[in-house]
């Protein structure tokens, strides 16, 4: 979600003007195309950032707070108002996501720390939704923000590499249509759960326990 130009320090532009040209054209564009993008010299983006590794790192710390203030708003404002406000405004993180997709999908150390960011500022902001009792206590709070990471960042890419968006267009249609196909069932099954009791978690719990040696 991008602030307009008049907003923004020419840095702010260039990394902005960076995550919409790495989302849209992968991490190959070189740091022309990005200069070109921002409206100022390539010159210019190598003083601010370094080098492009520096410019992309500056980029995944700016998606990670974008998504980190995203999620702590959901958590302090719970209810249907919060979420359909949300949902309305969805088309704002298209290229959030496909920056994201981009990454993931290029791999190495660059993605693997963008992950394990998101899933330690997942811990953070889960922490405080049980703070706030909007949310369940877990018997392993860093291992639940994990999975969640996991599952929730494995179903978007998924659905998105099974229906692609062509280079240099919109994701904002595709990110809605993520959106319209994960929302009910999510939020069915973090709200009223799966199983109808507690059997399988009692068994994995006695399976997992240290046996008491005679």
């Amino acid at each position: 979600m991008r602030s307009t130009d008049a907003d923004l320090s020419t840095p702010a532009r260039i990394r902005d003007a960076a995550i919409d040209t790495f989302g849209t054209k992968g991490f190959d564009t070189g740091v022309r195309a990005i200069s070109a993008a921002a409206g100022v010299s390539p010159g210019l983006v190598i003083h601010h950032f370094g080098s492009k590794d520096g410019l992309r790192a500056a980029c995944d710390e700016r998606v990670l707070e974008i998504i980190r203030d995203q999620k702590l708003a959901n958590i302090r404002e719970p209810g249907p108002g919060r979420m359909l406000t949300a949902l309305a405004e969805v088309d704002e993180y298209a290229t959030v996501v496909a920056y994201m997709v981009r990454s993931f999908a290029a791999g190495g150390p660059l993605a693997e720390s963008l992950l394990e960011h998101m899933i330690a500022d997942a811990e953070e902001y889960l922490a405080e939704g049980v703070a706030t009792g909007v949310l369940r206590e877990s018997r392993d709070p860093q291992a639940r923000a994990r999975y969640l990471t996991l599952a929730n960042v494995g179903a978007m890419i998924l659905h998105l590499q099974l229906h692609p968006v062509p280079e240099d267009s919109d994701h904002r249609a595709a990110l809605r249509d993520v959106a319209e196909t994960l929302a009910l069932p999510a939020l069915e099954l973090y709200t009223q759960g799966l199983l109808t009791d507690s059997t399988m978690l009692d068994g994995y719990l006695a399976a997992r326990a240290p046996t008491t040696q005679e």
